[in-house]
């Protein structure tokens, strides 16, 4: 048998490498394009959860409370204050509220309150964290 001359065992070895890297690039794109698809789903249903989350007006830290114009929760005596919304909002009616539309079973002053209520949540009150959803670019 006829040994090989070092110039081809590294013509060999360089050929060898290059089959390794183009199947460890390949095998890369496919764990990739996997876990593309996997996680377009989770966004989609998360997107969707944001839509359906629920954002009570005034929450149960406020119970009982009237909205003032500014959004802040005041007695029931407050002169101009609106009474709770008597329902929960969900994030898309919020959304669109946020974007100029009135929120559902409301007069535009009443919405008003309501989106500045919403606004003005703190993390730990009801509905903040649907409110801090729908603030997240998509």
């Amino acid at each position: 048998m006829k040994d090989k001359l070092p110039s081809e065992n590294a013509a060999n070895a360089d050929q060898n490498n290059g089959i390794v890297t183009r199947r460890r690039a390949l095998m890369m794109g496919a764990v990739t394009a996997s876990a593309v698809v996997s996680i377009k789903p989770a966004l989609a249903q998360t997107a969707g959860s944001v839509l359906n989350c629920e954002i009570p007006v005034p929450g149960n830290h406020a119970g009982g409370g009237f909205i003032a114009p500014d959004g802040s929760v005041v007695s029931a005596d407050t002169p101009g204050a609106f009474p709770a919304a008597g329902r929960n909002f969900t994030g898309e009616e919020v959304r669109r509220a946020m974007n100029g539309r009135t929120l559902p079973g409301t007069s535009y002053d009443q919405s008003q309150a309501y989106v500045n209520y919403i606004r003005r949540l703190q993390s730990g009150q009801s509905g903040f964290t649907c409110y801090a959803s729908l603030q997240m670019p998509r």
